[in-house]
């Protein structure tokens, strides 16, 4: 998987496809970090105005929700926005960074409260020293609650919407008559799944025969496991073409 310090991972999903990821330097998530916690100060300020009732009556009550809305926040927030987001928060976003598992499996609930959880031991002594060290040593880019989540952040390049006319016929996609399983196909495939398939019908004209054959084959069955659509949509297709056929779903939302 990894053999000496890069800034780059290379998964293997258990299909046998591999794909390279960009890992996110220290800088990067600091500035990421950086605006979450500025975000999360503007939310703190808003929280303390609507707390002067509570101070007329007592001051140290006042304190107390404060420090305890304050601690909600920091935690809830990255909890909830990682979650939602499938591992981005508003800082991530704007950096175009996302927390995704070292293995590219799909990102797990515990993942992500585990992470944020242990951020407050990054964040030790002050401003992130513990989790920039961290950060800074580890192999793939890892602070503490990464490693204890099994996680890794990496860094999304800016692309170009996919030209889905390249690998999308007009032909009839069976997958389409159950909507519902659709949508739950786009909730339980990652980005990282999506993109290895989309870029596999881009360059499916460069394989050779067989390996065109495998490397479709594999992703077929790896979407199955994912989501099984009833027999009569997938009865005489090919891998590629169901493979197609789950591209078109994951992409051309519009159709839905």
């Amino acid at each position: 998987m990894y053999a000496g310090r890069s800034n780059t991972q290379r998964i293997h999903t258990p299909e046998g496809v591999a794909f390279t990821l960009q890992l996110a330097g220290p800088v990067t998530r600091f500035l990421a970090w950086f605006c979450d916690l500025l975000l999360i100060g503007f939310l703190t300020t808003l929280i303390n105005f609507g707390l002067i009732v509570f101070a007329l009556i007592s001051l140290d009550l006042a304190n107390a929700i404060a420090i305890l809305a304050y601690f909600i926040l920091s935690i809830g927030y990255g909890i909830l926005t990682e979650w939602y987001w499938s591992g981005q928060t508003v800082g991530k976003r704007l950096l175009r960074l996302r927390v995704i598992d070292s293995q590219g499996l799909r990102l797990k609930f515990n993942q992500v409260v585990i992470r944020n959880l242990l951020r407050f031991v990054d964040s030790l002594p002050l401003t992130y020293l513990v989790g920039g060290l961290a950060c800074f040593f580890s192999p793939r880019a890892q602070r503490v609650g990464d490693m204890a989540a099994n996680t890794i952040v990496v860094w999304l390049p800016q692309v170009s919407e996919p030209d889905l006319a390249q690998v999308l016929s007009d032909q009839y996609n069976s997958l389409r008559d159950f909507p519902i399983l659709c949508a739950r196909l786009r909730q339980s495939v990652s980005h990282a799944e999506a993109e290895v398939a989309l870029q596999a019908l881009l360059r499916r004209d460069d394989l050779e025969p067989a390996a065109r054959i495998e490397l479709f084959g594999h992703l077929a069955v790896h979407f199955q496991q994912v989501l099984a659509f009833p027999q009569e949509t997938t009865d005489g297709l090919s891998a590629e073409q169901y493979t197609r056929n789950v591209v078109d779903v994951l992409f051309n939302t519009q159709q839905s």
